[in-house]
């Protein structure tokens, strides 16, 4: 008995830990359903049986969003690490570390330039991975070189945002990015170039006070969270219970707030049609499709 529970066991439970990793299984927030991973992936991270939209990592968005998933990586200005020297149950220094080695890249926004259904576009993403998504100096320079991005090579600009609102561990310098990227929008605006705004969840804070309500045109992913401080905060302060569904995208396009609320599946040719009609382009007709040349 003792060979069996000592030996034979513990490799059983050996093979089992091998053969099935961790993220085998995603379970939908919405339902408590088990959904196989790979069928989510397939489906662009929608969980099938109720349509609840997963979060989705800022290079995965990317390569989705651009013809072929071809894009050119746009460099990013570097910052100042940790410039206030803040620490509170651990140091600032070391949350951006661990964030860093967990996602692979720099900082909460990533940007890229390709096409989108054959028209040029620059795209900027907010990844809600890195550190809740937060705004902070490094995600501010990378939004203001989008858009400035945008401006040189003459392309609309698509924001995807995702945030818990503004970096605390930056303090000031993290709110002055605030009026540094609508600043960086109006100067999109002076270039008569479209902007563009998708929201997904959540979409909270100094980030809503900022650039993320500025767009011509916002789209918001269906079920996803909107607004500046949370519904809990918000039915604590006034004492009273809020709507069902309230600060929810679509509540949000009944009241006015969001123009449209676009599934996943129909997010890419919205938005391609969006910047085809706001720049006054002929209508897009794939290659395999075209008419040969007299």
């Amino acid at each position: 008995m003792n060979w069996i529970n000592n030996v034979v066991r513990p490799k059983i439970r050996s093979f089992l830990r091998r053969e099935t990793p961790d993220n085998l299984w995603i379970k939908c927030p919405e339902t408590g359903q088990l959904v196989f991973y790979k069928d989510v992936e397939q489906n662009q991270f929608v969980i099938p049986a109720s349509g609840y939209h997963m979060r989705i990592s800022a290079p995965k968005r990317l390569a989705g969003m651009f013809d072929g998933g071809e894009y050119e990586d746009i460099a990013l200005p570097e910052v100042q690490v940790d410039p206030l020297k803040f620490r509170d149950e651990r140091r600032y220094a070391d949350r951006l570390k661990d964030a860093r080695t967990k996602t692979g890249y720099q900082d909460a926004v990533k940007v890229g330039l390709g096409r989108l259904e054959g028209q040029m576009v620059t795209i900027g993403v907010q990844d809600f991975d890195f550190m809740g998504g937060s705004l902070g100096m490094a995600a501010g320079e990378a939004i203001i070189a989008g858009l400035e991005t945008a401006i040189k090579r003459e392309t609309p600009f698509i924001m995807f945002a995702a945030s818990g609102g503004a970096r605390m561990q930056e303090g000031i310098l993290s709110l002055m990015q605030l009026p540094r990227t609508t600043v960086a929008v109006q100067l999109l605006r002076e270039a008569r170039k479209p902007y563009i705004v998708v929201l997904t969840n959540p979409t909270t804070g100094g980030v809503t006070a900022s650039y993320a309500m500025l767009g011509d045109v916002h789209v918001a992913e269906p079920g996803a969270l909107i607004g500046f401080a949370g519904p809990r905060v918000i039915e604590q302060t006034i004492r009273e219970k809020l709507p069902a569904g309230f600060q929810r995208s679509e509540y949000l396009a009944e009241h006015g707030m969001v123009d449209m609320v676009v599934h996943r599946h129909q997010l890419r040719a919205t938005l391609a049609n969006l910047c085809r009609l706001l720049t006054k382009q002929p209508a897009y007709v794939p290659a395999d499709k075209q008419l040969p040349a007299a």
